[in-house]
């Protein structure tokens, strides 16, 4: 029997022969330029198979390829299987990305295919540049005409937060970008990434699994703000009428979903002359929109300045960070204990279960922020392991088990990885927990200059492994918002070059690791709040606050590897959770989290 996705290649092949394409490629994105996509636009994961976070795929006559990252080799390379597509690994040495791929292909004048709702602008014009005798087409909902049962887009209820929750109307916010606007001389921005939208208008909603966005696209002008969210099927509900009640108040009009290509037509008759736009989240379909009218507008292409303004928390955000990592890491602790006091009866799967049930148990809890990565062993090895539902495997009582997880709250957003030692653990597995943990110590007692990125400080993470050498795949450190996305920017730690300084007030990830194919994986990863450390003659200080509230086991701990500064830390930080969670906890789990917490030396 022929494999299902190699038979959905052949379908798209038969496609490009009908359509005259020579080439299609597909993304893992969405109309917003979402990390994580709705099922509507799964696209890759439809045709490939391949249900990782990153991939892109390529089909030819001849070839398919999927491009992903190192953090999915082993996993595509499994789930590719039978299905003839050829894996393709990007940011490794000698990699060779899509663009350069398709150019090396000698092809003349070809015809290049894409997803105008799911290809961003700056996508688009990069792979132009690369083939620039290609021609382009872009082509909405590229794979409807044989994407049987395709899902429609979701529509789910959509609350508001108040100031008492984020610190700062959607008057003020509004206000801000106005602000902006006129000091830039625009006359509007079009919005259509949904983390800005979300945190713009103070609203949540469920419509992409593990992040509280709603599908919409926002317009902001000087005298109008125009919220393009009602879908065709949505089910009226009163928390919505509530919640677009409440927004039309404060002067945002309420519009349909599909009207949006309508209104960007035109503009210049709605008394915009001057537009913005960010070509890295804009998709290709909605910027042709904005040339389609009879009378067309100025466009600008900018970065929107609500990404750094989001990534910026607030007091009020500060504090409810603080308080879900508190709330969080009593949830963790109860996990801990259960687990060490079910193991061996229990599977990777029942694992991620009960500690899903715990988080659940805390008022204000909207879901995981990402899917639970519940590993034992080699399963470790990969990054981003999926946890099979049945059939996963039994922890036992020896080697290291991982565990990647976090929740969405109103009141915040956590993301916490702790690797756990259920038993006797190998010389090597100790060597590998405790580089890491050295990594994680030293990034988390950072000092650094204000101006500083993020990419000038990730070495301090890899330093204790590099001198072993030893790596990690992935980025050491990645921002967080508050109840919205468990990734976001413009800040980052990681050895790619972003020139974004870290700022007070930013929240970031710290999160070094070590994977070993078919043997183990490691990684330790707190939550980390950029904080002021004052000023001298040298200039502004920066450091870290740790968010996370949760032990690291000392049990596996080659301490003789662990500078004293290190000790010193790991002792503090230790005491620490136990001061401020156990009295919480139940009598026994906190006799428990006392000994687990005792100073190394």
């Amino acid at each position: 029997m022929d494999n299902i996705f190699s038979a959905r290649i052949e379908r798209i092949r038969q496609l490009m022969l009908d359509e005259g394409w020579d080439i299609v490629v597909l993304t893992g994105g969405d109309p917003h330029a979402s990390e994580y996509p709705a099922d509507r636009w799964k696209q890759v994961p439809w045709a490939s198979g391949f249900t990782g976070e990153a991939g892109d795929l390529v089909v030819t006559a001849s070839h398919a390829g999927l491009w992903t990252d190192s953090r999915y080799f082993i996993q595509a390379q499994r789930q590719l299987e039978g299905s003839g597509i050829e894996l393709h690994k990007t940011r490794v040495p000698a990699a060779v990305p899509i663009p350069e791929w398709i150019a090396s292909l000698g092809m003349d004048s070809p015809v290049i295919a894409v997803d105008g709702l799911c290809f961003c602008v700056e996508a688009l014009r990069n792979l132009q540049k690369a083939v620039p005798d290609a021609r382009i087409e872009t082509v909405p909902d590229i794979l409807s005409p044989i994407w049987d049962a395709r899902p429609s887009i979701p529509s789910t209820p959509i609350i508001t937060l108040g100031e008492d929750l984020v610190g700062q109307s959607r008057e003020k916010k509004i206000h801000s970008l106005r602000k902006w606007l006129a000091i830039n001389q625009y006359d509007a921005i079009f919005i259509s990434a949904l983390d800005e939208i979300a945190w713009l208008l103070n609203v949540r909603g469920s419509d992409i699994e593990y992040n509280p966005f709603v599908i919409s696209y926002l317009l902001v002008s000087l005298d109008a703000v125009k919220w393009f969210v009602v879908k065709e099927d949505a089910e009226s509900d009163e928390e919505t009428q509530d919640s677009f009640d409440e927004l039309r108040a404060d002067g945002v009009e309420v519009l349909p979903y599909d009207e949006v290509e309508f209104s960007l037509a035109s503009l210049k008759m709605d008394g915009v002359d001057r537009i913005c736009i960010d070509p890295s989240t804009l998709n290709t379909f909605m910027r042709e929109s904005v040339d389609d009218g009879d009378i067309l507008p100025e466009v600008f292409e900018t970065q929107s300045p609500v990404p750094q303004w989001k990534a910026v928390k607030n007091e009020v955000e500060i504090e409810g960070m603080r308080e879900a990592h508190l709330e969080d890491g009593l949830a963790m602790e109860r996990f801990l204990y259960w687990l060490e006091n079910n193991v061996p009866e229990v599977s990777e799967w029942d694992a991620a279960c009960e500690l899903g049930r715990l988080r659940s148990e805390i008022e204000g809890y909207r879901g995981d922020s990402f899917e639970t990565i519940s590993a034992y062993g080699p399963g470790a090895a990969l990054p981003h392991y999926i946890t099979p539902r049945s059939g996963a495997p039994l922890l036992k009582r020896r080697g290291l088990y991982l565990v990647d997880s976090g929740g969405q709250y109103l009141f915040g957003t956590t993301d916490i990885t702790r690797t756990v030692p259920l038993g006797p653990v190998t010389a090597l597995e100790r060597e590998d927990y405790t580089f890491v943990l050295k990594g994680h110590i030293d990034l988390a007692t950072a000092v650094f200059p204000r101006g500083t990125a993020g990419c000038q400080i990730d070495a301090l993470a890899r330093e204790p492994l590099w001198k072993t050498k030893r790596n990690f795949g992935h980025g050491t450190g990645h921002g967080v918002g508050f109840f919205l996305g468990v990734h976001e920017g413009p800040q980052d730690i990681r050895q790619n070059f972003n020139s974004q300084p870290l700022l007070p007030g930013m929240i970031c990830s710290d999160e070094p690791g070590i994977y070993r194919e078919g043997m183990h994986g490691v990684r330790h990863e707190n939550l980390v709040l950029v904080k002021e450390l004052g000023d001298n003659e040298f200039g502004s200080w920066l450091g870290f606050e740790t968010l996370t509230l949760c032990h690291f086991d000392t049990s596996c701990l080659e301490i003789e590897l662990l500078t004293q500064d290190e000790v010193e830390w790991l002792n503090a930080y230790n005491e620490r959770v136990y001061r401020t969670l156990s009295p919480r906890l139940s009598s026994a789990q906190a006799a428990w989290l006392r000994e687990k917490t005792r100073p190394i030396r």
